[in-house]
């Protein structure tokens, strides 16, 4: 028993180590580390169907669906631009009935330009700006209503759906990206060509065009801005090429009053004095320029010299126009372009505009005592007693000076327009009375 336990043993023993020794001989295998995005990657799954299989489900979702879905991977990405980038996928999806539609109609194709804002900002993220527009524009440079002068329907509202799906794609995009893309669209519609094309002729000669370049440049880069920096950073690419008479020319083809014809109000603001409601995006635009300046080499004496000649185009306006211009436009300015005015001796000039801004205070409600302190302001700007004196004297001259006058032009005849002269004489009458109460009552105080 013990000898064949020991053999036993002896055997069990060599058998161990025989086995021992062809373990140590064998290869181990190699353990390999997965990580998470090779193991979820839908790439691998979309990888091993057919494109046109792909497509098929590509063309169940929606465009927010296929947007978020780009940003999975870049393979996925790359599938998607290449879907995108088909006629099929261009003619389904991107809409083009922009005339004539209800209101239902309107809201819906909004809301889907904006919805191709977002999948083309997030489908073209990785590319640099150069090709991300390039890729872009290619998609809509073929449609006649979002290019200038190409389509002559009057009701089409193309540009505003550009204009959505433009400020969708660059929202967040920084200065020099946003700069790029100015002059990828202006070599995509010759928006300076056109411009200065246009700039070089008389105005309202060509009234087509200056429609056309305002709905563009209104609906696609201004309007749509959702801040007053966004605003005045487009408004001051769009002016800043060009001379001074040009900017305050530019400046009222996108801005001035639109008159019930469809047409820009060139003569109307030389023959006589127009209703607020005609300069009030005038008055706004110029206060977008005026606002904190943000934009490198544009400055306060940048806009008011832009004022300056915009008073003068075709001709020097009306002087009621002028002065309701500056009231609209508020305290800061009005008083800023007056004191310059003051600074350089033109006290009958701002005199005038003065007893006009009194006008117009009185004839669109709004409180004397603003007048009042404005003039308190100027007077400031005269270093002594005795200039102070001049320019008070000046006033009084000019308010005799405008009352003779709408009295002799409203005894003259008796047609419409001189009755309308002599209600103009009486409510003239009635501010410089409300006026100098306010004058003698601060003055008394």
């Amino acid at each position: 028993m013990v000898g064949k336990t020991t053999s036993s043993t002896g055997k069990y023993s060599w058998t161990r180590k025989s086995h021992h020794l062809k373990t140590a001989q064998r290869p181990r295998p190699v353990r390999t580390v997965m990580t998470r995005s090779q193991r979820t990657s839908a790439a691998g799954f979309f990888n091993g169907l057919p494109a046109e299989v792909f497509h098929m489900i590509l063309d169940q979702l929606t465009v927010m669906d296929i947007s978020v879905l780009s940003m999975v991977s870049k393979e996925i990405t790359s599938y998607i631009v290449d879907y995108i980038s088909t006629q099929a996928w261009r003619s389904k999806t991107i809409i083009q009935s922009f005339h004539n539609p209800t209101l239902l109609e309107q809201r819906s194709t909004l809301e889907h330009y904006r919805h191709l804002g977002v999948l083309f900002k997030r489908c073209t993220l990785l590319l640099p700006t150069k090709d991300r527009l390039k890729f872009i524009f290619s998609k809509f440079s073929q449609i006649p209503c979002f290019m200038l002068e190409q389509c002559l329907a009057p009701d089409c509202s193309g540009f505003s759906r550009y204009g959505v799906f433009l400020q969708t794609l660059i929202a967040g995009w920084d200065e020099l990206e946003c700069h790029r893309v100015f002059n990828f669209l202006c070599d995509q519609t010759n928006l300076l060509l056109k411009t200065e094309a246009l700039l070089a002729t008389k105005p309202g000669l060509k009234r087509h065009q200056e429609l056309q370049l305002r709905l563009f440049c209104r609906k696609v880069l201004l309007d749509p801005c959702q801040n007053q920096p966004d605003g005045q950073f487009w408004l001051v690419q769009l002016l800043k090429p060009w001379p001074m008479v040009s900017q305050a020319q530019l400046l009222f083809i996108l801005y001035g009053p639109l008159l019930n014809e469809g047409v820009l109000g060139w003569e109307d603001l030389v023959e006589g004095g127009l209703p607020h409601s005609y300069l009030l995006e005038l008055a706004k635009a110029i206060l977008m320029l005026f606002g904190q300046l943000q934009v490198k080499g544009w400055s306060t004496d940048s806009i008011l010299s832009i004022l300056e000649e915009l008073i003068v185009i075709p001709q020097p306006w009306h002087v009621e126009n002028v002065a309701r211009l500056l009231v609209l436009c508020g305290s800061n300015l009005c008083y800023t372009f007056l004191a310059s005015k003051a600074l350089n001796g033109r006290l009958d000039e701002i005199s005038r505009i003065i007893i006009y801004i009194i006008l117009v205070c009185e004839k669109d409600g709004y409180h004397m005592s603003w007048a009042v302190k404005l003039v308190q302001q100027i007077c400031k700007v005269f270093s002594t007693e005795p200039e102070r004196f001049f320019f008070i004297q000046h006033l009084e001259n000019m308010f005799s000076e405008v009352t003779r006058e709408f009295f002799e032009s409203s005894v003259a005849g008796n047609n419409f327009e001189d009755r309308e002269t002599f209600q103009t004489l009486c409510i003239l009458l009635d501010s410089s009375a409300r006026f100098h109460t306010k004058l003698l009552h601060m003055f008394f105080k």
